[in-house]
């Protein structure tokens, strides 16, 4: 370590890491989870999106070894010490929350990376299975501590496609590159208004408090994996509906489009293609908004992608739409399901004066629908990944 007093946050992993494998870490690294405010499944369609990193963050406390042993811990699993051959790592060898941690490492080496052995603790603050990506901030966390002991000097934009890598062939979920841009490349104060196309970015200021307004999570505890058939098949939905209008991604079809497509596709396969396209439309309209009206005005966009991933793409859930309805009539001026879908969280934008009234609402609605009672938590934009010890 190279101070004397842990950064504050800290102290639980670096008392983790004494305990199972003595002395201090080289370091401590921490990536956020992220929150997208809008633009849901557009990110492997080549569009748009609207992320910002959350004040909620995984950190990894790391010393490189001088053989080829990978040792893992967390702080909330009951696995205790896995260890791994740095050198023979397949998705078979690595289970539970070691795959990402693993995948990162596997990604690292085909890019050409050698990473040494390590002893690695994590602890993460990001809620699993909420919707609020905690294994993309693993990843992240991984990759940054990791790329800087290797002395591997590597852009935002490359460990972005790296740990997309390792999502997708080493965990095995098709993501795309959203979750990784918004632990990466997020300042506090902002949303990250990504082109997934050509990943360019574009910080625009999302300051909710200096407007009065309180972004507030309502996780359903409905837990959610990215790596079922549920995900997989709304992306190949999509490339069929690409494939079929003949464009190299359904970021090219614009709503005008959307008459001839209804034609040229079946029932859902049309109302797959619509939500990402009126999606992508409402993440250009909400940064447009941001930019000249502040948070305050865009509640509307943020009620229209809730039903479109309601009733298009269908991957809300009973809990999620009762978290939406219930807290825009107890005051939110707007509120939406985020992430992936099939569970995790709703956010609500709301106003702070408010957001005692919209708490007791939503937990009072799930108690009276016999649902399991959710955590609800205020969220701010913060910065991405880092090194923090």
């Amino acid at each position: 370590m190279n101070t004397q007093t842990p950064a504050p946050g800290t102290e639980k992993v670096l008392g983790a890491f004494s305990s199972a494998f003595g002395g201090a870490p080289d370091g401590v690294w921490q990536a956020p989870g992220r929150v997208n405010l809008i633009g849901e499944h557009t990110d492997y369609n080549e569009g748009f999106v609207l992320p910002f990193a959350i004040d909620l963050a995984a950190r990894v406390a790391v010393r490189v070894r001088p053989d080829r042993t990978v040792r893992l811990l967390s702080t909330y699993g009951r696995q205790g010490v896995v260890e791994l051959d740095r050198d023979a790592l397949s998705r078979e060898s690595a289970t539970g929350w070691t795959v990402y941690p693993a995948g990162v490492v596997w990604a690292l080496a085909e890019h050409g990376v050698d990473v040494p052995g390590f002893d690695l603790v994590l602890d993460s603050g990001v809620p699993l299975g909420s919707g609020l990506s905690s294994s993309h901030a693993i990843e992240c966390a991984v990759a940054t501590a990791l790329t800087e002991l290797a002395g591997a000097e590597l852009a935002p934009e490359e460990l972005v496609l790296l740990t997309q890598r390792a999502e997708n062939e080493f965990v095995g979920a098709p993501t795309g590159i959203m979750d990784q841009s918004a632990s990466l490349r997020g300042a506090a104060g902002h949303a990250v208004f990504l082109d997934c196309r050509d990943q360019s970015v574009e910080l625009i200021p999302f300051d909710a408090p200096a407007a009065g307004l309180t972004v507030l999570v309502v996780d359903t505890k409905v837990s959610h994996s990215h790596a079922d058939g549920g995900y997989a098949s709304r992306r190949s939905a999509c490339e069929l509906g690409a494939e079929v209008l003949g464009v190299a991604a359904l970021r090219d079809v614009s709503s005008a489009d959307l008459a001839e497509a209804q034609g040229l596709l079946d029932d859902v396969t049309f109302r797959r293609v619509r939500h990402v396209v009126t999606e992508d439309e409402r993440v250009l309209r909400t940064v447009e908004i941001l930019r000249s009206e502040g948070p305050a005005a865009i509640g509307a966009l943020l009620d229209a992608s809730h039903a479109s991933m309601r009733d298009d793409f269908e991957i809300s859930c009973p809990e999620l739409d009762l978290a939406v309805e219930t807290a825009r009539s107890a005051g939110a001026i707007g509120a939406r399901m985020t992430g992936g879908g099939f569970g995790g969280s709703a956010i609500a934008l709301v106003p702070t004066t408010a957001e005692g009234r919209v708490r007791e609402a939503v937990t009072a609605a799930f108690a009276a629908a016999g649902y399991r009672a959710p955590d609800l938590f205020a969220v701010s934009p913060a910065d991405g990944a880092r090194r923090v010890g």
